[in-house]
This record gives C-alpha cells, sequence and structure tokens, in this order.
C-alpha cells in the first residue's frame, strides 16, 4: 500500500469516526466469533501469511541497503548479484504469497457474506406480515447488502491489516533503531502531522457525505417511487412533471456541487500528506547523508532508512484509524443482529401433528385478535422513524366461532373493515388469534407444520400479486413438479389459455413487475390458475372475482365451481351475487357474525344481510344532479 492509498484511507475512517462512540458489546462479539467459527482454519492461515508478508516487507528495504553498501565499498560481484536475486525472490514470494493472501481474504469475506445474507434472509421469510407491512423494502434490503459487506470487512480487511500492520510496525521500528535511533526520532516528530490533517478533515468530508446521502436517497426514493407501473400512471394522471423535473434537478444539483467540493477537500488533503511525506523523506536523506559523510552511518543504511520510513508511516496511519474500522464493522454486525434478534411471532411446533386425508372442515373457536404492536415485529431503524408506536393494536374480531364443514362453501360477507379479512388471514396462518383456536381438520393450526399448512390452505388475495417473472414461474410457485400439460390445463379451467397462447413467448413470458403487463382481470385468473394447480384442500377467495368483468367472472366461477367440488371454501364477497350459492352465509359486522344462514333464509329475516342486498341491488337510483349555477355538462 502506497502514501496516497494510506492517506485516503487515514481521511475516510476519520470522517465515519462518529462510530467510535458507539459502545462496545462482548455479546455482539460473541456472536461474531460464532460466525466466524466455521473459517478458523482459513482464518489462522490468513493472519500467518499476513505476518509472514509483513516480514518480507520489512526485509526488502534491509537487503536493499545492504546493496548500496556493496557497491560502495566495491565488494565483489557475486555479493551484489546475490543480494539482488535475493531481493528478486523476496519479491516473487512476496507476490505469490500476496495472491494466496487475496485468495484467502476473498475465501473468508465471501463466505462470511454468504452465511450471513442466508441467515438473515431464511430469519426474515420467517416473519409475520405485520413486519413487511410496516418495514420500508429498501432498508430491509440495505441489511443484506450494504451493512453485510460492512460486517465481512471486520474480518477480510481489518483483522488481517491490524495484526500485519503491528507486526510491520514493530519490526520496522526495531529495524530503524537499530541503523540509527536519532534519525528514527526525528523522523518520528513528522508524524503528528501527518495524521492531524486527517482528524480535522474528517468530520467536514462527513458533514458532505452525509448531506449527499440525503439528497441521493431522496432521489433514490423519488425514481423509485416515480418509476414504477402504479407511480407512473399516478404522475401522469395527477401529477405536475416539470415541477418533478425540478426538484429532482436541484437535488442533483446539490449533490454536483458537494461532489466538487469533496474531490478539491480530499485532494488538498492528500496533497499535504504526500507532502509531509516527501519532506520526511527529505530528512532521512539529509540527516542520513550528514551522517554518512562523517563515517557515522553507511550509505546503505540511508537507503533502508528512506525505504522503510514509507513502511512506517503506512502502519502507523492505519492503527491509527484501526479503532474506527473495527467500531465500524462492529455497527454492520449490531445492524444485522438487531433484524436478527427479531423474533417471529409463528412459530413452528416440536412436534407437528399430521392431518387425516380426503377433505377436511374449518372451525373457529372462540377466536378474538387485535394486530400486533408495532414494537413487537418491527424496528425503527427499518421504518425509518425515531421511535416505534408501543401501543398495542385495537381488537377487531371479538369471540368469532364458526364452522365450516369439509367440502362445504362458507361465504363471508360485510362492510369494509368488519373482519373478514382478518379472518381469512387467521385460517391461512398469516397471523395467530390471541384468544380460541383455528382449526382444520380439528387439528389446531399452531399444531401443523408450514410445509403442511401450505399443502392444505390456498388462498387468491384481493390484489392478484404476481412476481417479475415467467407465466411459467409464476405458476410453478404452487407446485414445483408440475409438468407442461398440467400447467395448460389449470389455464384452459382459469380462462385463460388463449390469451397465454397469445402471448409472444407463451409460458415463458415474462409478466413484469407486480403483472402488470397484464389486466387485472388477467392477473386474478392467473392466480386463480396458480390455487388450482396447488391442489390444496382448503381454498380461501378473498374477493378473488373483485377485479373481473362480467363475462370473465361468470367464466372463473364456473371454473371455481369445478376446481372446488370436494373442497372446503371460505369466500370473501362485497359482490352479495356472488355467493347466493353458498352452502352458508355468515354476515360479519364489527369483528362479530351477526347473521348466519343461506341466502333465501337471510333475505327472509330481513335482518343486516337484506339491508346489504336491498343496497346493492336497489333499483331506480336518483341521479346526482349539478350544484345550482353549475355547468351540466360538467357534473
Amino acid at each position: 500500500m502506497d502514501m496516497e492509498v494510506t492517506a485516503f484511507m487515514s481521511m475516510y475512517h476519520a470522517a465515519n469516526a462518529e462510530q467510535e462512540r458507539r459502545p462496545f458489546s462482548v455479546a455482539s462479539l460473541r456472536r461474531i466469533l460464532g460466525f466466524a467459527e466455521p473459517h478458523r482454519r482459513l482464518l489462522a492461515a490468513f493472519l500467518s501469511l499476513s505476518v509472514l508478508l509483513a516480514v518480507i516487507g520489512v526485509a526488502t528495504p534491509v537487503v536493499a541497503g545492504r546493496v548500496v553498501d556493496a557497491i560502495v565499498q566495491g565488494r565483489s560481484t557475486h555479493r551484489v548479484v546475490g543480494l539482488a536475486l535475493l531481493i528478486a525472490a523476496l519479491a516473487v514470494a512476496e507476490a505469490g504469497l500476496g495472491i494466496l493472501n487475496r485468495w484467502l481474504s476473498a475465501r473468508i469475506g465471501e463466505g462470511l457474506i454468504l452465511d450471513l445474507r442466508t441467515t438473515v434472509f431464511d430469519h426474515v421469510q420467517r416473519m409475520p406480515v405485520a413486519f413487511f407491512m410496516r418495514t420500508r423494502t429498501g432498508a430491509l434490503v440495505s441489511r443484506l447488502n450494504n451493512d453485510v459487506i460492512g460486517a465481512q470487512r471486520a474480518f477480510s480487511d481489518t483483522l488481517s491489516g491490524v495484526v500485519s500492520n503491528v507486526v510491520a510496525l514493530l519490526l520496522t521500528l526495531a529495524v530503524m533503531l537499530t541503523l540509527s535511533w536519532q534519525v528514527t526520532v526525528l523522523a518520528l516528530l513528522l508524524l503528528p502531522v501527518f495524521v492531524w490533517p486527517a482528524r480535522r478533515m474528517g468530520p467536514r468530508l462527513a458533514a458532505l457525505e452525509r448531506e449527499a446521502a440525503t439528497h441521493n436517497s431522496a432521489m433514490s426514493t423519488q425514481m423509485t417511487e416515480r418509476f414504477s407501473a402504479p407511480g407512473a400512471t399516478l404522475i401522469k394522471l395527477f401529477g405536475r412533471p416539470d415541477l418533478e423535473s425540478r426538484e429532482f434537478a436541484a437535488r442533483a444539483r446539490r449533490v454536483r456541487d458537494i461532489g466538487v467540493r469533496t474531490a478539491m477537500n480530499q485532494t488538498l488533503f492528500m496533497t499535504a500528506l504526500v507532502l509531509v511525506s516527501s519532506l520526511a523523506i527529505a530528512l532521512i536523506y539529509g540527516l542520513g547523508g550528514w551522517y554518512a559523510l562523517r563515517g557515522r552511518l553507511d550509505a546503505g543504511d540511508v537507503v533502508a532508512l528512506a525505504i522503510l520510513l514509507t513502511r512506517l508511516y503506512v502502519p502507523l496511519t492505519s492503527l491509527a484509524s484501526a479503532r474506527v474500522e473495527v467500531m465500524s464493522a462492529l455497527v454492520s454486525f449490531e445492524r444485522v443482529f438487531e433484524v436478527l434478534d427479531l423474533e417471529p411471532l409463528l412459530r413452528e411446533p416440536t412436534e407437528p401433528r399430521e392431518l387425516p386425508p380426503g377433505p377436511v372442515g374449518v372451525e373457529l373457536d372462540g377466536v378474538r385478535f387485535a394486530y400486533p404492536a408495532a414494537d413487537r415485529v418491527s424496528l425503527a431503524s427499518l421504518e425509518e422513524v425515531a421511535q416505534l408506536d408501543p401501543r398495542a393494536g385495537v381488537e377487531v374480531l371479538h369471540g368469532i366461532s364458526f364452522r365450516v364443514e369439509p367440502g362445504q362453501t362458507v361465504a363471508l360477507v360485510g362492510t369494509s373493515g368488519a373482519g373478514k379479512s382478518t379472518i381469512a388471514s387467521l385460517v391461512a396462518r398469516l397471523y395467530d388469534p390471541d384468544e380460541g383456536a383455528v382449526r382444520i381438520g380439528g387439528v389446531d393450526l399452531r399444531e401443523l407444520s408450514a410445509a403442511t399448512r401450505r399443502a392444505v390452505v390456498g388462498m387468491v388475495t384481493q390484489d392478484g400479486h404476481l412476481f417479475h417473472e415467467s407465466v411459467r414461474a409464476n405458476l410453478l410457485l404452487a407446485r414445483p413438479e408440475a409438468d407442461e400439460e398440467e400447467l395448460w390445463d389449470v389455464l384452459r379451467r382459469a380462462r385463460l389459455d388463449a390469451l397465454v397462447r397469445s402471448l409472444p413467448d407463451g409460458l415463458d413470458t415474462v409478466v413484469g413487475e407486480r403483472g402488470y403487463r397484464l389486466s387485472g382481470g388477467e392477473r386474478q385468473r392467473l392466480t386463480i390458475a396458480r390455487v388450482l394447480l396447488a391442489r390444496q384442500r382448503v381454498v380461501i377467495l378473498d374477493e378473488a372475482t373483485a377485479h373481473l368483468d362480467s363475462t370473465s367472472e361468470a367464466a372463473v366461477q364456473e371454473a371455481l365451481a369445478q376446481a372446488l367440488d370436494g373442497r372446503t371454501a371460505l369466500v370473501i364477497a362485497h359482490r352479495l351475487s356472488t355467493v347466493r350459492a353458498a352452502d352458508q352465509i355468515l354476515v360479519v359486522e364489527g369483528g362479530q357474525v351477526v347473521e348466519a344462514g343461506r341466502h333465501e333464509e337471510l333475505l327472509a329475516r330481513g335482518g343486516r344481510y337484506a339491508e346489504l342486498h336491498r343496497t346493492q341491488f336497489a333499483v331506480g337510483r336518483s341521479v346526482p344532479q349539478p350544484a345550482s349555477g353549475a355547468d351540466p355538462a360538467l357534473a
């Protein structure tokens, strides 16, 4: 590492010195060592090579000095050539060992990244839906990228740097003091001048970097929101593109100005440090040459001291910022551990039970539920707020009890916010009830493994979400082993086969982000096809036909009737016309079942269901008239 690189690294770590104020956690250190345990042999070899490279780095200047002495003293050609060959051998050894050491560093670092990323990814997958509803996706992805990479630097860079720099510093000092303690002491007096500018420049650069990061984050957020299909549509409908452009350009110009100021500060800083190092070398040659001319120092020692000086400042300045590097890596580890310490609300049973074969029923028994408080499912840093709201959620289900017999279709109807989708989420075990139980086939969902629950319960949600992948990949999510014939069969039953055949790549056509290359009805039918492919025994349809036109709805209802034959179905619908044939209709209001029965029975009672039915199917509604004085054409 040359002097300019060292100067830059010193400045960089000084700019991030505020992280030193984070307390050192012994518990975090133990967990870090736990992640390092699988790589202990590679780490031992890596550190050993780092020490050996430090020794070679100090030995080379000493041998170079001996070459100069041999030339000045008129020694034999063989001695000069032998010393030159030794320098060449040391160079070859340093190059070879450096390559090997870099391989070990990469292997350890990338292995640690793999371990951390997979651990965090697997843990996040076990988090409840409430976690993803509150968390900013970008902040969570940053933990898997920036913080994980920052954490691995503790092993691949910081640890080896500290060890090799300590060894190099001690050996260099020992050799320099042996050659001339007077010259060494005078050279060390310039060290504060070398380090002090970094401490002065650091806070200034840190402020510029923070401001630039703020503007970059704002630009990134603006681009992410405006460049998505829904965001771009919203801007075209209601936004002001000129204003958007001006806001973006203003931030971009500020980042440009900060970049220029940062570049100039860095240039001035490094120029000053390189100048100081050059003055120190000049001191070595001047004072050392003065001693050499008076016979108090060999000429070769002067050369060796000059070379060793550059190798002295490098480890000294690196070690000066080593604590910052260590604390920075520790902060990254702690940010990763922060996510890992979030306890999933849903726990896997230690001894899961199995379900009997054949159709199964669904039962809710005295279920009470309130959505979890933020501090149970999220982090302030992931929501990008100062403090999480500690208040518990308001209870939304109050002692819900009902049973869906095997093979029966039960519909949940009611006003928005009554608790219908919450019931569906509990049956799919996206949450667990606070009181009571949800049973499938007589077995509490909490006693079933996640794999069993996924194989038995399927759900079509309101938004019909699709991944930015092919039609085939979106279908195979339900059953990876399905063959081509089965895929076309479910597409036919979902009345989507003709559309897919007309696409440019058929099943391999990419549907776009969230499926936006398809219409709303086409997306929903594809999600229905996915459930049909899964062949689950319990199917939940949460407004599954909400985005379909009348023709498509009739076709899909026919397909669903065939697919749900012999299966237990829980159907949530606002349009009462879609649930008239249900075996039972439950009217949910205020988190309670207020009515239950078949369509004709509920209409005859003249209760809440009859009221909803009259509201939806009222005829002769009056057309709103324009306000007095308004233009009827614009009303």
